[in-house]
């Protein structure tokens, strides 16, 4: 995968990149990155010489058919680990521990700490379960690390990619060794997500949202719904006027012949 699609990605997109020398050249680490599109779990793994092990949906392993088992192949080869993601409290322990297990390996493990992708660019609110819960557990590095323009790439809903130079920024690895043992203080795993949430920001430029991700994602699919409500019921008033005035319209003319007769 290293060959095909990463050096595919790198011949047409050329990504740039800058501090590749705060990857560790052996030893676990922790990538935490923001999040702008799909293809960041692509983009990173194939400017590193090391494999990067993401967590990724169930889904898109347990598919049936033979495009399923093509798409388990694809995400196995990019080096994705399969996740239930049903129930929110299975779904953050099931990622703790792969994330966790592939420390123990001596490898990298790839997470985005806002949960999912940014709505609209900007970086929201880390979430604390996972990602400082896996750093203390494992007592591992943080690396830092900023996704630049690679939303602009394939906005969602456009199926072909933009040809176009996304970036890649990685800022110096983060020791938490001092909170050894206290991964189950919240204060203290809120703090950890703070501090690397911050230097993300640094690296990457974006406006800072003091929000969760997935919250703005609920406001706007509901400011959008009451917009296409709005839309359906001044539509609706529309055509009741409409056909209240052609209703007028058809009796005055009613009245109207009415009185030529008469007369």
């Amino acid at each position: 995968m290293k060959v095909t699609v990463g050096g595919s990605l790198k011949l047409a997109f050329r990504p740039w990149v800058e501090g590749l020398e705060h990857i560790p050249a052996d030893g676990p680490a922790i990538l935490a990155s923001n999040h702008l599109s799909f293809s960041d779990s692509f983009f990173l793994p194939a400017v590193l010489d090391r494999k990067v092990t993401f967590i990724a949906k169930a889904e898109y392993f347990n598919t049936p058919g033979v495009k399923g088992r093509l798409t388990a192949a694809f995400f196995k080869g990019v080096g994705q680990l399969p996740v239930d993601r049903s129930g929110a409290r299975g779904a953050g322990e099931a990622a703790i521990k792969s994330g966790t297990e592939v420390l123990e390996r001596g490898e990298l493990f790839g997470i985005y700490p806002e949960g999912t992708r940014s709505p609209d660019g900007r970086l929201y609110r880390g979430k604390p379960g996972g990602l400082a819960r896996v750093a203390l557990a494992a007592g591992a590095p943080v690396v830092p690390v900023a996704m630049i323009d690679t939303e602009k790439i394939q906005p969602p809903g456009q199926v072909m990619p933009k040809l176009m130079r996304p970036g890649i920024r990685i800022g110096k690895p983060l020791d938490f060794s001092r909170y050894q043992g206290m991964e189950h203080d919240r204060f203290v795993l809120r703090a950890v997500t703070d501090e690397v949430m911050y230097e993300i920001m640094k690296l990457s430029g974006q406006e800072y949202v003091d929000v969760y991700a997935t919250a703005m994602k609920r406001q706007l699919a509901e400011a959008a719904k009451a917009e296409k409500a709005a839309k359906g019921d001044k539509a609706a008033k529309g055509d009741k006027a409409a056909k209240g005035d052609k209703a007028a319209k058809g009796a005055k003319a009613a009245r109207a012949g009415k009185d030529r007769a008469g007369t």
